[in-house]
């Protein structure tokens, strides 16, 4: 009877297999309630999967009627364990007169691309070094035992109080950098370890939740600065971005700020609150809606300890304020590394690019230092890292040379600017859409 089932299947795929798609369809199925996609010329319907995605719905759903494979080679630490949830899915392959790219894309860059893939595997690029995550981690405790026992020896002082926010933020913002690590699961072999850890260190050391991250996270890295897909360009009306977006508003009349001045504004508004208000509040309001239960008690877990630290010398109001302090040093740390390699780059609607071409444009690197590196937790080689999402961060630098080559052969511009044009850039960029929407809600 096992035999028969296995006959069956086999047969259902070789059925599938034999079905044979255009572009122009595959590209027509790419709605809420109808989706495919392709992987490798194999063509998947993933209508009914999307939601049941572990990566979420949206990140997958992003590429209905588009080609997947260079995403999903680089989202999937076990492609062949995945396969297994594919097969069902799979409804046919494309045609053998249609190209493996959509919509005119160069085959040549996308074959030298996975080339390079090959090479940096050949490489052991995706293997991390245990030791280096061990001491991350280690340095972070070490900062977490430092503020208690500064507090703990000195008192409640003034002084000594802002040291300890400081040291505090510190390690929050180094949490940040190490979650991010095995959110995208670069640390270890088994995604479940990876995962397991990332529940550790973004609940219990941050008091986030990885399903928010997770969820909110990949999908900036599937269409990075693309609107309506990644939602790090969507800023609620407060900024305009880009080029086509200040002239789309000021076209429309639209002004619920004065964007001219989102430059000046930008300084009160986005390093202060987004991670002590607007991120605080959407992450306590995910956990509960979507009932992400685990998340929550490893969330409660950092508050519970967090309290049992500080209470004993700031009572309760001025832990709360210590903590919300300490948000607010971390949420300026954040802030400037995470959008000075984004906002100062093309940010635009979907233009159905290559994997290389969509990553160079949206991201830039920042000069390599010891500081930067810590500084940044190695996010000023956003462009390798954007690539190559699983590779340890320690590798970035290894792999660096291979990628600003392979784009020198094509003629995409691999940007690479100083921490302090990097700063200064997101407040020029700023300045400019603030312009372009002006002139469009003025003349045009």
């Amino acid at each position: 009877m096992g035999k028969g089932g296995e006959k069956g299947e086999e047969a259902g795929e070789l059925e599938a297999q034999s079905r044979l798609y255009s572009w122009e369809e595959i590209q027509r199925h790419n709605l809420r309630t109808d989706k495919w996609l392709v992987i490798e010329r194999k063509v998947y319907n993933i209508t009914t999967w999307a939601a049941r995605h572990p990566g979420g719905s949206r990140v997958i759903s992003h590429y209905a009627g588009e080609d997947a494979t260079d995403a999903f080679w680089a989202f999937h630490l076990n492609p062949s364990f995945v396969q297994k949830f594919l097969k069902p899915l799979l409804i046919g392959e494309l045609a053998p007169g249609e190209p493996s790219q959509d919509r005119g894309k160069n085959p040549q860059l996308v074959d030298d691309f996975r080339a390079l893939r090959k090479t940096a595997e050949d490489m052991n690029l995706f293997k991390a070094d245990p030791l280096f995550f061990s001491i991350y981690l280690a340095h972070i405790i070490m900062m977490e035992a430092l503020a208690w026992l500064l507090v703990s020896y000195y008192g409640t002082g003034w002084i000594t109080t802002f040291i300890l926010s400081c040291i505090l933020a510190t390690s929050q913002a180094q949490a940040g950098w190490l979650q991010h690590d095995f959110g995208h699961l670069s640390v270890f072999k088994k995604s479940k370890w990876n995962h397991i850890v990332h529940k550790f260190v973004i609940g219990h050391l941050k008091g986030a939740s990885a399903n928010w991250w997770n969820h909110r996270h990949f999908q900036h890295h599937a269409k990075p600065n693309i609107f309506k897909k990644d939602p790090d360009v969507n800023m609620l009306h407060i900024f305009v971005l880009g080029d086509s977006q200040p002239v789309e508003y000021g076209k429309k009349k639209l002004k619920y700020l004065p964007y001219h001045h989102q430059h000046e504004y930008f300084f009160l508004v986005f390093p202060p609150f987004l991670i002590p208000v607007y991120f605080q509040m959407q992450i306590i309001m995910t956990m509960i809606r979507r009932r992400f239960w685990a998340d929550l008690a490893w969330a409660f877990s950092y508050y519970m300890r967090y309290f049992i630290m500080y209470i004993p010398f700031y009572g309760v109001l001025g832990s709360l304020f210590l903590l919300t302090f300490v948000r607010f040093l971390e949420s300026h740390w954040f802030v400037w590394v995470t959008q000075m390699n984004h906002i100062p780059m093309e940010i635009d609607c979907e233009k159905h690019r290559d994997w290389l071409s969509i990553q160079l444009a949206a991201t830039c690197n920042i000069e390599q230092s010891f500081f930067n590196d810590w500084f940044t937790g190695h996010l000023n080689f956003q462009i390798e890292h954007h690539l190559f999402p699983m590779m340890p961060r320690h590798n970035y630098c290894k792999i660096a040379p291979l990628v600003k080559s392979l784009c020198t052969k094509y003629g995409i511009h691999y940007e690479e600017k100083s921490l302090g044009k990097a700063f200064k850039d997101i407040v020029g960029s700023l300045k400019k859409s603030g312009d372009l929407w002006l002139d469009a809600y003025l003349h045009k």
